[in-house]
């Protein structure tokens, strides 16, 4: 042990260094973290290793073959791995670990395929679900909540945050925005509706990931305007939550705010081929497990609000979006946009390019 150390339990380094994180992080990365972690703060426990004094590189080695072991892909691997670096150049700063130590961790590294997740939902089926969801179930909530989605790329969260105020679908609506943001009447004459307008409000538990910077206006087609303006006023439940607020989706049970396991499940639920269409898995409809309640999402065909959010970018990018503009719509960098969600359809990117030809 080196006399430049001061002893530290690592439990103890995990909570400050979990504390830390909460001043950054949103909610659920802070979860994760805490998650990952602890599993390696358990196997120290398990060890014998009580004291982050002690800990070596040959330790750092073995937990790693340990995961390995487990069986853990290698997408897991390079998430759990990396986190665990993230902590110990915590704990080098605190003087717990010598600093060669975080380099003793091997996350293994991921090409750009093995980065992007493939499981996104296609153009072709987006399309399809919404003309059986225009054609059957027209202002549904859950037709709603797939087409903002899908057409604006939002994360689960900012769909959960979104309040009938954060509508503009009429001129009317923007002086709500003389009264929020001090404009003038001329300053109001430079927008047009419809759009929605993302807000972070952790004080009445609808946080969004990025936290301030996460917030935004997103503009609309008139299509989605209209069919915005239809839910509201023939299908939405006229329900508050328990903050008095008057949430876009809401709900009779809970809260009055539909909760985030209510809206994964119906994304799950949507994405289901057979909800319109003859099941392409070959699985009987009386008895699929995945048409049993609260087990969606074992349809192979079921995708999750992120997957959406996926298939969007990457349809958005193939309509000729360029990636800076893109990432202000859907609140993420231009280089996070080209390594997790860029799957392009390579025939669609050429066409996209074409108009630079000459």
């Amino acid at each position: 042990m080196s006399d430049d150390l001061q002893p530290l339990a690592p439990r103890q380094a995990l909570e400050m260094w979990i504390d830390r994180q909460k001043a950054e992080k949103a909610d659920e990365t802070v979860q994760s973290y805490y998650y990952r972690v602890r599993q390696f703060v358990d196997w120290l426990d398990e060890e014998g290793i009580d004291n982050l004094n002690d800990l070596t590189g040959r330790d750092v080695f073995r937990y790693d073959s340990d995961r390995r072991a487990d069986g853990l892909t290698k997408n897991a691997l390079n998430t759990q791995l990396g986190t665990i670096k993230l902590f110990l150049d915590f704990c080098v700063d605190v003087e717990a670990v010598p600093p060669v130590l975080p380099a003793k961790v091997d996350v293994p590294t991921l090409s750009k395929a093995e980065r992007a997740n493939e499981e996104k939902l296609t153009a072709n089926r987006a399309e399809r679900i919404l003309h059986k969801l225009e054609q059957f179930d027209y202002a549904s909530r859950d037709h709603m909540l797939f087409a903002l989605a899908w057409h604006t790329g939002a994360r689960l969260g900012a769909l959960r945050a979104l309040d009938l105020d954060d509508c503009y679908l009429t001129d009317d609506d923007l002086d709500r925005l003389a009264h929020r943001d001090g404009l003038s009447d001329e300053e109001l004459g430079q927008f047009d509706v419809p759009f929605v307008y993302f807000c972070h409000r952790p004080e009445t538990d609808t946080p969004l990931k990025n936290q301030e910077d996460g917030e935004r206006p997103v503009g609309l087609s008139e299509e989605i305007g209209q069919l915005l303006e239809d839910y509201i006023e023939v299908t939405r439940v006229e329900v508050e939550d328990e903050h008095g607020r008057k949430p876009l989706f809401s709900s009779k049970r809970g809260t009055g705010r539909m909760s985030k396991g209510a809206i994964r499940s119906r994304f799950n639920i949507i994405t289901q081929p057979c909800r319109f269409e003859t099941c392409p898995h070959d699985r009987d409809t009386d008895t699929c497990e995945a048409l049993e309640h609260g087990y969606e999402s074992r349809c192979p065909s079921a995708r999750s609000p992120h997957r959406i959010r996926t298939g969007s970018i990457t349809h958005h990018r193939d309509e000729g979006w360029p990636p800076e503009v893109l990432a202000e719509r859907v609140n993420a960098t231009p280089e996070v946009i080209r390594t997790h969600y860029d799957q392009p359809d390579l025939l669609k990117r050429m066409e996209s390019r074409r108009s630079y030809i000459d």
